[in-house]
């Protein structure tokens, strides 16, 4: 942000633009670490015309992948040890001083004479002190900028390698829990009284009408809801009764509590929520398979602002291979939702899914009525609930109709898709 003067000096084209002192490295390494750690983080969006920052900020996401770009991009050291790949691309000058007269003149409204003054007084400069000696800390070199084609290549393949390496990786530890290792303690399942295996008798029987069904999952999700409620933090609280005694008691000890809903089927949940928890607030994720690649990916989002003081209460009905799952913990941790306050809450749960969100997740605690060994071919709980049970519930309250009235809520920055990330 620049001062009045500094400002009067960019006016007349002599401020130093290109000198590191220029540039907010402070900020700028704050927010490659946050994104390198899968959080979202805002930043500024800045008005080359008036030199000025915009009041509003830009979000942006973390992924599996993340490319910065600029031309002192080797010029901070801290800022160097954040970078896993290092490049640097070299055009030829004439073609950089074409570059910048084009985008000046057209896209920031300057004229010609000024845009040559600032060249050959700070850019030229610039580039020879603080830009060309740092090509010998990058780990390629592409001559010819944009335009060669093999250099790029050669980067992609290996940025897919490496993706594709620490994706075979996740899922080998992910089998070797499958297979050798007992539930994780993070996972808390609903004591299977005789009334608990009696709902579970009913909606896993395939005679069972549609109306006994909603009736009795219904049942089954309020305990579940109890049940998850007693994992919220308390603290020991005084009251007075009406007939002018003391009662030693406890009281929630958080900010607030926030049902985050997967649609569709997770929606089928908010009443039981809702039920016990008094004035909860909601969100909702839509996540859905890409069928070409078969991963998860987030086409619609809407979480209260202030989300990440809360405790969340996570909600999908059933968990197969806990992929979407896990994706719905990364956005929330997006939104600076603190892991450990974060319960996954889910009628039906695989092993597959319970140990992948386990191992993505340590701190996420996991809730559920029951748990089944395996899946079968189309990855359905076996021997699991209903089929198409989650779609049966779900017109409890049709959520279809819900998401088209709500999409106006989605904001330009949100993402339509994001790959999952773990």
């Amino acid at each position: 942000v620049l001062s009045p003067e500094e400002q009067a000096l960019a006016a007349k084209n002599d401020y130093n633009f290109d000198h590191p002192g220029a540039f907010d490295f402070e900020l700028l390494v704050s927010t490659l670490r946050k994104l390198k750690q899968g959080k979202s983080v805002k930043i500024p969006v800045y008005d080359f015309t008036t030199h000025m920052r915009h009041k509003d900020w830009k979000n942006v996401y973390g992924a599996s992948v993340i490319i910065f770009e600029g031309i002192m991009s080797f010029a901070d050291k801290e800022l160097l040890q954040l970078l896993d790949m290092k490049i640097f691309v070299d055009a030829d000058s004439d073609i950089r001083l074409v570059r910048r007269l084009r985008r000046d003149i057209t896209v920031r409204g300057r004229d010609i004479e000024g845009v040559i003054k600032q060249y050959n007084k700070f850019v030229k400069p610039a580039f020879e002190q603080y830009i060309e000696p740092t090509m010998r800390l990058a780990d390629i070199v592409v001559p010819r900028g944009g335009g060669n084609m093999v250099a790029i290549d050669l980067i992609v393949q290996h940025v897919h390698s490496q993706l594709e390496e620490r994706e075979l990786s996740v899922r080998a530890l992910l089998a070797s829990a499958q297979q050798t290792q007992p539930l994780p303690q993070t996972l808390s399942v609903l004591e299977s009284t005789p009334q608990v295996r009696g709902l579970h008798t009913i909606i896993r029987n395939k005679e069972t009408s549609r109306d006994e069904f909603i009736f009795y999952s219904k049942r089954l999700m309020r305990l579940l809801i109890e049940h998850a409620l007693t994992f919220l933090p308390s603290q020991p609280c005084s009251v007075q009764t009406p007939q002018g005694h003391d009662y030693e008691g406890c009281s929630y000890n958080g900010k607030g509590i926030t049902g985050v809903s997967i649609l569709r089927a997770g929606e089928t949940m908010e009443p039981a929520l809702r039920a016990v928890c008094k004035d909860v607030r909601i969100g909702k994720i839509l996540i859905q398979t890409n069928l070409d690649s078969g991963e998860p990916e987030l086409h619609y989002l809407r979480l209260p602002k202030d989300i990440s003081e809360d405790h969340v209460i996570l909600m999908d009905s059933t968990v197969s291979t806990g992929a979407a799952a896990m994706m719905a913990v990364r956005v929330l941790l997006d939104h600076e939702v603190q892991e450990n306050k974060i319960m996954l809450v889910s009628l039906l749960m695989a092993e597959l899914g319970v140990h992948s969100v386990a191992y993505a997740f340590p701190k996420v605690k996991i809730i559920t009525t029951a748990v089944d060994k395996g899946l079968d071919d189309f990855l359905h709980v076996i021997p699991g609930i209903v089929r198409d049970s989650s779609a049966e519930c779900g017109h409890i309250g049709d959520p279809t109709i819900q998401l088209s009235q709500n999409q106006e809520c989605l904001g330009s920055a949100l993402p339509r898709t994001k790959r999952l990330t773990t």
